[in-house]
């Protein structure tokens, strides 16, 4: 286990415990989630190491690295991802630039089994992928003949034309921030891959919504120790200006609220309740507004 003397959006060095939760997925250890003092950013700590985390993703159930449909959670959660999925190549779409070669090619951290590559390869992107599961690359290679590498440093060299490797003028990480463990230098790799006027586009969880409010140490999208980072848009937008990235947009992933309150209220009485999960998520969409954002959002970033 490693404990955390800085804090990773602000560097401070005074903590609080926030939350005591436990993971429902694989280990059932309790795991600690502090707050900064300084900036009020909230973290896992201590976590496990970049060694050890690898058995806290060994289950079948962790769809993104299976593509399981067992279960009424995860069969929902299946239908819902093929119709986002759609929905994120329309965006990548809306805010890709010039039609040039360069301009065509995305990469996609923490692709998982590769679902969302493979749509946008069908949509004439020109896809590359990074995940590190081996069994995740397998399916993705099986399933759609996409071969991601398994870390970000294992990608060619870059080149602005493209000879020894490849600039990308979109960059996305679908729910994959909040899982990292070398955050600045996975950002400063970033920014190098990242042309000039390229777009970064990140999806995590928002620790301040109206569901994680309602049910506090259950609330699925606190996932320890696989989420290390708990994230609101105050903490992104701080985080990413220390890089140079501008925070231009933020839009609402108004599903998560369902599926993240479906599989919480599983965690809260031991067994999934439809209606009830339904209509928490229903509720934190429509006090959205009135509280601090939705479930999840989704972060368009530029450099400045």
């Amino acid at each position: 286990m490693e404990t955390l003397i800085n804090c990773p959006v602000c560097s401070g060095t005074k903590f609080k415990p926030f939350l005591s939760c436990k993971d429902h997925t694989v280990s059932h250890e309790t795991f600690t989630i502090v707050q900064c003092e300084v900036c009020g950013f909230r973290f896992t700590s201590p976590r496990p190491d970049e060694k050890a985390i690898g058995k806290y993703y060994e289950s079948d159930e962790y769809i993104s690295h299976s593509g399981t449909s067992r279960g009424i959670v995860n069969k929902i959660y299946g239908m819902v991802r093929n119709y986002t999925i759609g929905q994120k190549v329309q965006l990548i779409n809306k805010v890709s630039g010039s039609k040039s070669q360069v301009s065509r090619n995305i990469l996609d951290i923490g692709c998982g089994t590769g679902e969302f590559l493979n749509a946008s390869k069908q949509d004439g992107w020109i896809g590359w992928g990074i995940e590190p599961s081996e069994k995740a690359r397998e399916y993705a290679v099986s399933n759609y003949g996409i071969a991601p590498f398994p870390t970000l440093w294992d990608l060619p060299s870059p080149s602005k034309k493209g000879e020894n490797g490849e600039l990308f003028s979109i960059i996305t990480m679908w729910h994959v921030l909040e899982h990292i463990h070398q955050l600045d230098k996975t950002i400063e790799q970033i920014n190098k891959i990242l042309v000039e006027d390229g777009t970064l586009i990140i999806a995590v969880p928002n620790c301040n919504s109206f569901d994680a409010e309602k049910y506090g140490a259950q609330w699925a999208a606190y996932d320890v120790p696989r989420h290390i980072y708990h994230f609101t848009k105050k903490d992104i937008e701080k985080l990413f200006a220390r890089f140079n990235f501008k925070l231009v947009e933020v839009l609402p992933m108004k599903f998560d609220s369902y599926y993240v309150s479906l599989l919480s209220e599983t965690y809260k009485t031991g067994k999934p309740n439809l209606a009830v999960g339904f209509f928490s998520g229903l509720k934190s969409n429509l006090n959205a507004g009135k509280n601090n954002g939705y479930s999840s959002h989704i972060y368009i970033l530029k450099k400045k």
